[in-house]
């Protein structure tokens, strides 16, 4: 008779060793929204995590994993600030509202370090698979929201039934990445709010 396999567990961590693991997390995001991924090592992560090598080790096998946690860090910090906004999404002024929020946090650091998941693409995509993949998944959960949201729209009479949420998505979260790019050079989120203006001009086209 042939035994089952097992299914493998990851071993259950501590509240200490989550704790430890959250700052070493949050080391690494400060580190690599500054100085980017490449430049960042690992001993200046320990270093301003205040953990030991061992520690280091213990959550993180080596440089890949922590870049894989902190892309997933990064889009848990995004979607916790645009969820409530996008979840809630059903007329051109909640789309406003929205805008409203990245712009006022964009303007907070004048343009600088761009959109934390768009940085990290333009760095890693060509050069790294695995952290493509995972950056792809988040985008696709990011545009996905803005669909539903213009979905909500369409199914309500705000939006013409020609409207296709999935594509006004893709534009909208291109104009997004496209001005903070801008933002990011000139140090003014000015660009960024005219690049999702245009953008919500599209979608305005569309209304019933």
């Amino acid at each position: 008779m042939v035994e089952p396999e097992r299914t493998a567990r990851a071993p259950r961590r501590t509240a200490r060793g989550e704790a430890t693991r959250a700052r070493i997390l949050q080391a690494a995001v400060d580190l690599m929204t500054v100085k980017g991924v490449a430049a960042t090592t690992l001993d200046e992560v320990r270093a301003a995590s205040g953990t030991s090598k061992s520690q280091l080790y213990h959550h993180f096998d080596d440089k890949a994993a922590l870049v894989q946690g902190v892309i997933d860090r990064q889009a848990e910090d995004v979607f916790a600030r645009q969820e409530v906004l996008l979840k809630r999404l059903n007329s051109i002024r909640g789309l406003e509202r929205w805008r409203d929020a990245i712009v006022q946090r964009n303007t907070l650091r004048n343009g600088a370090y761009g959109c934390p998941l768009g940085s990290m693409a333009s760095e890693l995509s060509d050069r790294n698979e695995r952290a493509r993949s995972a950056l792809a998944v988040h985008f696709e959960t990011w545009e996905g929201l803005i669909a539903q949201g213009l979905e909500r729209m369409r199914a309500a009479g705000e939006l013409r039934q020609d409207a296709d949420p999935q594509r006004l998505a893709i534009g909208l979260i291109g104009a997004l990445q496209g001005g903070y790019l801008l933002a990011q050079t000139q140090q003014d989120s000015t660009p960024m709010k005219v690049a999702l203006d245009m953008a919500i001009d599209c979608i305005r086209a569309y209304q019933a």
